[in-house]
């Protein structure tokens, strides 16, 4: 597992980009944290540094936003925040967007982990005052 601290947003946006070039072959990223400790934010600086124009927001309401890369390949990021267990999640089609082979991105991912299979990308964000920690770590579902 590595720990990470964070005091900037600069720093964030260097540490989302390390954090990905490190595990960008793993499509499925879930992110971990209490309400406000920046599991949004960090998505926003992610997407950012690999070129992504678009303005990230918390897709709370709509459950789903999709985001191209320059290169037009899809991102999905998914906040799980509103739905209440997994029949929800397929029966609002987040099953067939996170076994679509896409990056998918999930805040609140507590409802989709019965659904994951392979490996997924772990990533919590503990608030701390001023600053974040993050703790990231690889975990295998079957």
């Amino acid at each position: 597992m590595q720990h990470i601290e964070i005091k900037t947003l600069c720093e964030l946006a260097r540490v989302s980009m390390d954090i990905y070039r490190r595990y960008s072959d793993i499509k499925v990223w879930l992110l971990y944290g209490e309400m406000g400790a920046g599991k949004t934010t960090f998505i926003s600086q992610l997407l950012s540094s690999i070129g992504l124009s678009d303005a990230v927001s918390s897709p709370t309401f709509a459950i789903v936003n999709e985001y191209a890369t320059p290169e037009g390949e899809a991102i999905y990021h998914l906040d799980c925040y509103r739905l209440r267990d997994t029949q929800e999640a397929v029966a609002s089609g987040l099953e067939e967007i996170l076994h679509s082979g896409k990056w998918c991105l999930i805040e609140w991912p507590q409802v989709m982990e019965p659904l994951l299979w392979g490996e997924v990308l772990c990533i919590e964000i503990c608030k701390k005052n001023t600053t974040r920690s993050l703790k990231v770590n690889t975990k295998k579902y079957e």
